[in-house]
């Protein structure tokens, strides 16, 4: 290997950051903490481990994804209800905030829409922030687990990955087949996951999930939303994913109403004004 005479000298160069985020709209969380004040439940669905479901939250209500009877994380898909093309896109959400999301952050939708989908609201492992590993939760890194990367890997044919029960549950509620479905399921937000990369190799990693029963991720529904989680066959991803053998347990999503007088000033954010010419 040569190494140029000016090596650290290219290495000294500070960063810039791709998207400064000062001019973003912020969320009105002083708005949404008047309204969590209201809430009444109006629906849950439970997640099976190592299956997936769906559930659907119309514009202005929360829906929380909680731990229920251990450590267990979760695979987030997000569309707009009325128009599945518009759906949650995790590399901008990454751009936007950052490797792992928390309260006040965004959720976002893919071109060409880029709105925000929905508000994280609420975060009850926000005080883990990012450990000596580098570790933190919520990501917006990992795609989800897949049998197409399992079988590259390991071989064999495993169904249960997030991806296939995002797939399933997606059929099911569309009552389409399952290859019809495949192409909605997208990147993933890692409910509770725990990860980060390597400083030696930068790596993806990830470790045990910090949460536990009681711990929840609340979110503000921007707009019509239907979403898909999968309860990862990995449990609390301490060991290992896409297994039979971890220890899993269900999660629990509820959908809850608030009083919409607290929510007077909120309006849903319209698609991307960008004009779409493409400059021709």
């Amino acid at each position: 290997m040569n190494t140029p005479p000016d090596a650290e000298a290219r290495r000294a160069v500070k960063p810039v950051i791709c998207y400064p985020v000062e001019t973003l709209p912020a969320p009105d969380m002083d708005m949404f903490g008047a309204a969590r004040a209201t809430l009444i439940k109006t629906d849950e669905v439970v997640v099976p481990p190592r299956e997936a479901a769906t559930f659907t939250v119309p514009a202005g209500h929360f829906f929380r994804i909680s731990s229920i009877e251990g450590p267990q994380v979760g695979d987030l898909n997000l569309w707009n209800a009325n128009n599945l093309e518009e759906r949650f896109y995790s590399g901008k959400t990454r751009a936007l905030h950052g490797t792992h999301i928390t309260r006040g952050h965004r959720m976002w939708s893919a071109f060409p829409a880029l709105r925000p989908m929905a508000t994280i609201t609420h975060d009850s492992l926000e005080w883990y922030g990012k450990d000596e590993f580098g570790g933190s939760v919520h990501d917006v890194i990992g795609t989800r687990c897949d049998p197409y990367t399992h079988n590259l890997l390991s071989g064999g044919h495993y169904h249960h990955c997030c991806h296939s029960n995002l797939t399933r549950a997606l059929a099911d509620h569309l009552g389409i087949p399952v290859a019809e479905a495949e192409p909605h399921v997208h990147d993933v937000l890692n409910v509770f996951m725990c990860t980060g990369f390597t400083h030696d190799t930068g790596q993806y990693f990830m470790k045990a999930s910090p949460v536990r029963p009681g711990d929840y991720l609340e979110f503000f529904a921007e707009i019509n939303l239907l979403g898909a989680l999968s309860a990862c066959p990995g449990g609390d991803c301490s060991t290992a994913h896409s297994s039979d053998h971890a220890q899993c347990y269900p999660l629990l999503v509820e959908i809850l109403k608030p009083d919409p007088a607290t929510l007077k000033n909120w309006r849903s954010v319209p698609a991307s004004g960008y004009d779409r010419s493409h400059g021709t």
